[in-house]
């Protein structure tokens, strides 16, 4: 590999990190404290159940994320581009004529878009308030300024679409460069007064979870998901960065940054059961809660960017193959604001 060839997919893995993953490195933000306040605690702050979630946790990203994504599922590109109409468009390139298991496949894709496009419709603005409302923790009398904030927020990330995802991820890799490092930073300041949580990586501790709590499990099963969620946008964003470039930024920054997170936390839970009201925010000591708040605010900002960019990846790729009509792309912050003023009866 040339040296201009290395700076190149140094460049497109930067980009990554702030396009693509910002959904899923968010996710310590929120998974564990919901698995353990899932079925009135069902899940319970004791050595057995916090060794066999932080267990299922790391196999759950390991098995989904970097076997099925990274490994197999970002080889079936489509001359270049990923996502679930990549996919459509190979099975329409098969020799399956008119039969019925191709139209039962490509139906099954396309239902896969449309969960897609939901999910693009309520992330940003799920992720987004929740973010903001962290702000309440630094000052209590910003309360009434969360949604404002918010649409503002929301208001400005859709603005900035117009200038392209190279320009974006430029913008944003340099700060998801910096979450990750804050991740690991956390965990392994936590893991260093206690490393016996990195037994936790073996899956005995999640099958012996299993066996002993089915029923638990399943329950907590519904919230480890979360730490997984975003994932398929690193099959979704492949035609704008590429294969290789993605699956380094996430063997050598993300997939680390996230396991070490979350086995601090775990360790963190076990230390006193009482932190699993926000293991995140209680893994940083007390001078960093408000900067933390705001790195946490913007991260969560740029998770939005992860679906977003699908969103678009997906269209261009449904208009190439005939799905939907030829679209075109507006600047969108006109048609909300025309919306906003009316559904609210505002004059401008």
């Amino acid at each position: 590999m040339t040296r201009g060839h290395a700076a190149g997919t140094a460049a497109l893995a930067l980009g990554a990190l702030g396009v693509v993953f910002g959904d899923i490195g968010t996710s310590p933000l929120y998974a564990l404290q919901t698995v353990f306040s899932t079925d009135d605690f069902a899940v319970k702050p004791n050595t057995v159940d916090v060794f066999g979630v932080i267990s299922m946790v790391f196999w759950s990203i390991t098995m989904i994320v970097t076997v099925k994504f990274v490994v197999f599922i970002m080889r079936a590109d489509n001359d270049g581009e990923g996502g679930i109409m990549a996919l459509i468009a190979l099975i329409q390139g098969e020799r399956l004529g008119r039969s019925k298991l191709k139209w039962v496949l490509i139906g099954a894709g396309l239902f896969g878009v449309a969960l897609f496009y939901g999910d693009g419709m309520i992330t940003p603005a799920i992720s987004v308030l929740s973010a903001v409302e962290g702000v309440e923790v630094a000052a209590p009398g910003l309360e009434e300024f969360v949604v404002p904030i918010t649409i503002g927020s929301l208001v400005v990330l859709f603005s900035a679409q117009k200038f392209g995802t190279e320009y974006i991820g430029r913008a944003f890799g340099p700060v998801m460069i910096v979450w990750f490092a804050v991740l690991a930073a956390a965990g392994i300041g936590q893991l260093a007064s206690d490393p016996a949580m990195l037994k936790a990586l073996s899956p005995t501790y999640a099958i012996d979870f299993f066996t002993a709590h089915p029923k638990v499990t399943f329950i907590s099963l519904g919230a480890i998901v979360l730490t997984i969620t975003g994932a398929e946008a690193l099959y979704a964003d492949m035609g704008h960065f590429g294969r290789k470039p993605i699956s380094r930024a996430w063997f050598f920054v993300v997939f680390p940054a996230l396991t070490i997170n979350y086995l601090g936390q775990g360790s963190l839970i076990l230390e006193d059961a009482s932190n699993i009201s926000n293991p995140f925010f209680l893994l940083f000591p007390d001078w960093a809660h408000i900067p933390m708040v705001l790195l946490a605010t913007v991260a969560t900002v740029i998770a939005s960017q992860a679906v977003i960019s699908g969103a678009f990846s997906v269209t261009r790729q449904a208009m190439q193959l005939g799905f939907v009509p030829r679209t075109q792309i507006r600047e969108g912050i006109k048609l909300f604001l025309d919306w906003y003023f009316e559904y609210y009866h505002i004059k401008k």
